[in-house]
């Protein structure tokens, strides 16, 4: 028998020969949105306070429109029952 033909050594020793599979690497982040990734914390805090101030000013309206609206069925009840009282 002739000299054996020497093998290159592996990383971990052992070789599967499935040279097809990949080789693994480290975790990408790639979840992370874009926004937190590149902008500055005092970016984010200003956006933040921004939307929160956008958002108190649409609950107040929203508030004012509701608060304009509730009377009126009770005036149009206090209306019918005066003109029955009327009538009758």
């Amino acid at each position: 028998m002739e000299n054996p033909v020497a093998l290159a050594p592996s990383a971990s020793g052992r070789v599967s020969g499935k040279n097809w599979k990949q080789q693994k690497t480290a975790t990408v982040r790639s979840h992370l949105q874009d926004g937190v990734k590149t902008k500055s914390w005092e970016d984010r805090v200003a956006q933040t306070k921004k939307a929160h101030a956008i958002k108190k000013l649409q609950t107040e309206l929203k508030d004012e429109k509701q608060a304009e609206k509730s009377p009126r069925p009770a005036k149009r009840l206090q209306r019918s029952a005066a003109a029955s009282r009327r009538t009758s």
